[in-house]
């Protein structure tokens, strides 16, 4: 029997998931605003440790040695700290979702009572030039080779024009 608890409605996508009290082995993933439901590891503490199947399943994401990836993004995983990204038991490769979330910085929340995670957005810049919306500094030279820095124009109105050949 299946009992219903909680609606939970997340904004971003419109997405709306029913909960239920969470089986000792799955546990809903929505990941891209879509929800999957997946294996979890028995006795898993409180990180998230999913089958590889379900980590393609539930976010695109496979593992190949050259780290984590999905499409032409790949995060390489650090070696020194691999077991706590991959484990093998009972002959299950098994994944580590939240470990990599904190990996490569993107926020999740879990409602562990109904056995949802929910992982949001990354940052599209890690370096917090987009957050505070302000440029690095560089320094060029103009047409006549007199050199110009972009603090030499701070708080006035800048267009930067870029050109790349490839």
């Amino acid at each position: 029997m299946i009992k219903c608890l909680l609606m939970l409605a997340i904004i971003t996508g419109y997405v709306v998931v029913v909960a239920r009290d969470a089986d000792q082995n799955t546990r809903t993933v929505i990941y891209d605003g879509i929800a999957t439901e997946v294996a979890v590891a028995e006795n898993s503490s409180s990180d998230l440790w999913i089958t590889v199947s379900d980590l393609t399943r539930a976010t695109r994401f496979v593992i190949k040695p050259q780290g984590v990836c999905r499409d032409e993004l790949c995060f390489p995983l650090p070696k020194s700290r691999k077991a706590e990204f991959v484990s093998k038991r009972d002959g299950t490769s098994w994944f580590n979702l939240s470990e990599f979330a904190r990996l490569i910085k993107q926020p999740f929340v879990t409602d562990q009572k109904n056995g949802v995670w929910y992982f949001g957005a990354r940052a599209a810049e890690q370096n917090g030039y987009l957050t505070s919306l302000e440029a690095p500094n560089f320094t060029l030279p103009d047409l006549n080779g007199k050199l110009h820095s972009l603090s030499d124009f701070r708080g006035k109105k800048v267009l930067l024009v870029t050109w790349a050949s490839w």
